[in-house]
């Protein structure tokens, strides 16, 4: 059962039982559930508002990122997009300034690191707000490792080898982005902390294999 943009109110519902309902834009206001049961359902406690729920059983909700807004999502989807391209800016000009004065290894490093941080944080993202601005802010620090990683792969091959080793690892990236969408796409109805933690991990692991490189700042171009 789906429900969509639908409010009961002031509504007696007396030993009802919800199986299986997935909603969008759904509330109860000032409703009295007397001897119900909510079976995988996910209707959760911010949808009853000033309820009164007597003998009322919630039994396996359902768990992961379930979107509660599809009516605006269309918007949703462009300014989630937008303001995480806007979020770049700032991290790409503050790397620009670093990048000689930091180095390009201690920059991929830390850039990768708080970045993973972030990452971190967005499961403790309990609403749209938080999960957008933690979003934000990792996009503004990850930018400042792929301009390092841009530069270092430049300056650490000779110019013969140049363009190869860039499409090699570029495609590398291609399919470690593909990796990624999969293993996400695959979790996150389920629970969401299986991607955080597999991103976290991979980005400690980046970030510190990262301090490996050799600096590449003051050499001369071959």
């Amino acid at each position: 059962m789906k429900f969509k943009d639908v409010t009961f109110e002031d509504s007696l519902f007396e030993e009802c039982y919800f199986e299986d309902v997935t909603s969008s834009e759904t509330f109860f206001k000032e409703c009295t559930f007397i001897s119900t049961v909510f079976y995988n359902t996910d209707l959760y406690e911010h949808k009853f508002i000033d309820c009164k729920l007597v003998n009322t059983t919630f039994l396996d909700q359902k768990e992961g990122c379930h979107l509660d807004f599809e009516q605006d999502n269309d918007f949703l989807i462009y300014l989630v997009s937008f303001l995480g391209s806007l979020s770049v800016l700032p991290g790409n000009i503050i790397s620009a300034l670093l990048m000689d004065k930091v180095g390009r290894i201690k920059m991929i490093g830390g850039s990768m690191l708080i970045s993973a941080v972030c990452c971190f944080f967005l499961f403790f993202g309990n609403s749209e707000s938080a999960m957008i601005g933690w979003q934000c802010l990792f996009c503004s620090t990850s930018i400042a490792a792929w301009n390092a990683l841009d530069v270092i792969t430049v300056e650490l091959y000779p110019t013969h080898k140049r363009a190869t080793a860039f499409g090699i690892l570029n495609g590398l990236c291609k399919v470690g982005a593909i990796l990624g969408n999969s293993i996400f796409a695959s979790f996150v109805g389920i629970t969401k902390v299986i991607p955080i933690l597999l991103a976290s991990s991979a980005l400690v692991a980046g970030g510190l294999l990262a301090l490996r490189l050799p600096e590449t700042r003051d050499q001369v171009l071959m």
